[in-house]
């Protein structure tokens, strides 16, 4: 068994129906709701990401936004881990392709960057009590 499906396996163990449930609606836009009235456990989900080019063992990205905005950390970290050691790519590699692969955040991907030096306010430290 490959390490991208042992990465689905040990995710799909994870994965209860209501999860399910929840992780379909997150995706609402990118699945019809006929389609995901029919993806009924979560190998037939991940099967549909990854037949629609959401899903590929070298991206990621789409199921880390789902993890991360259906409030599942403990799925978002396995992910993580599985990019940062058995692909090599770092958050600061991945950030520039991880902003185009998912729709809604296309548009914000020329205004989101790292401030420079002198963009950063620097605060004073809060008074010292007497």
């Amino acid at each position: 068994m490959s390490e991208y499906s042992s990465l689905l396996s040990d995710l799909s163990e994870n994965i209860t129906n209501e999860d399910l449930e929840q992780l379909k609606s997150a995706c609402k836009e990118d699945i019809p709701e006929d389609q995901s009235n029919s993806i009924t456990s979560s190998k037939e989900w991940f099967n549909y990401l990854e037949k629609n080019d959401k899903l590929a063992q070298d991206n990621l990205s789409y199921i880390e936004h789902i993890f991360e905005i259906s409030r599942r950390p403990d799925l978002l970290t396995r992910v993580i881990e599985y990019r940062t050691t058995v692909l090599k790519i770092s958050e600061d590699d991945e950030i520039d392709t991880k902003l185009t692969r998912i729709p809604s955040a296309k548009k914000y991907k020329d205004i989101i960057r790292q401030p420079s030096e002198d963009e950063i306010i620097k605060l004073a430290p809060p008074p010292k009590k007497a």
